[in-house]
């Protein structure tokens, strides 16, 4: 098996209600700070080892988290996504943590631009692969698998503890065949997906993250799927701070539109294709994504906030926008 970068600290962040929040640390203590939200299903370990490595030599603070219900997380359903901010709030003031960027992976896509929302200027840059859009409400898109959940929610809220249960069995039963177990998913993925399930790092990356983390618990993606069903709490357009949005143009589980979708209503993002990749093809790239936030930041600190350089219906040019930014390369 591949021998991975371990975390510098692992611990959990109580919060002010008695729940837990799990976290590690990744890289230099003493870096720029951002938060890897997982994908879902997922947990705080489910971060490629070219990310680790990078951070180290780039004095980043690579910390990502636990939502609830898996890992070292309490169990809790957000009534709204736009609720998870606070509790990342709570985690990163823990960790003396004032500015930070954000990476959503897919799932965690949603929690990375709640955050960019309530946060504000504190978030210095967002990066989201392959994130998942709303199905409620103006910015609403169909399509995808989240669809799925939107029809089986009521059965999932039902259900959301006893299937919980299950699943974490279901991990330890098979913990002993895992790497024959994430061959087979390769083996059922596009061709995209196979290529970043064949890198030894990220097989060796899921094993870590789902099978010898903390299967006790399995509530997690569940609670996910509720959330990505309702009403986020907030709209994409209250998300000012600067997003880049990677999103392959052969995924499968969430549409390439959909990125096109959540780009378009986003005041100052931008869209990087991803040619001929499937849903994980953002594992494949971490140095790209986080060398783009970090120009983000280095950007946001030599010029005022976008709001107030940006005129609204035209860009650097001229040319009518309808009030939307391209970042352009960072």
């Amino acid at each position: 098996m591949t021998e991975l970068t371990t975390p510098r600290t692992e611990g959990v962040v109580t919060l002010r209600d008695g729940r837990r929040i799990g976290y590690a640390e990744f890289g230099d203590p003493r870096g720029r700070a951002m938060v890897w939200l997982h994908g879902t299903p997922g947990a705080r370990r489910q971060i490629p080892e070219e990310a680790r490595v990078f951070a180290r030599a780039h004095a980043i603070r690579l910390v990502t988290l636990d939502r609830p219900g898996i890992g070292l997380s309490t169990p809790h359903v957000y009534p709204q996504i736009r609720r998870f901010a606070s509790d990342l709030s709570s985690v990163v003031d823990a960790l003396a943590i004032d500015d930070l960027a954000i990476i959503g992976l897919s799932g965690g896509g949603p929690f990375a631009l709640a955050s960019g929302a309530v946060f504000g200027d504190r978030v210095r840059a967002i990066g989201v692969l392959g994130g998942v859009a709303p199905t409620q409400g103006p910015d609403a898109i169909d399509g995808g698998l989240v669809a799925v959940g939107v029809r089986l929610s009521p059965v999932l809220q039902w259900g959301r503890v006893p299937l919980g249960v299950m699943l974490a069995t279901l991990l330890r039963v098979v913990k002993p065949l895992a790497s024959p177990a994430v061959d087979v998913y390769a083996l059922l993925s596009p061709e995209g997906d196979r290529r970043v399930l064949g890198r030894p790092e990220v097989k060796a990356m899921f094993i870590d993250d789902l099978f010898r983390g903390h299967p006790r618990q399995f509530e997690g993606p569940i609670a996910d799927v509720l959330a990505f069903t309702r009403d986020w709490g907030f709209s994409v357009s209250d998300v000012t701070v600067p997003v880049v949005w990677w999103h392959g143009d052969a995924d499968h589980i969430v549409p390439f539109e959909h990125g096109v979708h959540m780009v378009s209503r986003l005041p100052h993002a931008e869209l990087r294709v991803m040619p001929g990749e499937s849903h994980l093809g953002g594992l494949g790239i971490a140095e790209e994504i986080l060398t783009a936030l970090l120009g983000l930041w280095d950007l946001s600190e030599r010029t005022p906030p976008l709001e107030d350089v940006t005129d609204p219906g035209s860009d650097a040019d001229g040319a009518e926008t309808g009030g939307r930014r391209s970042l352009g390369q960072p």
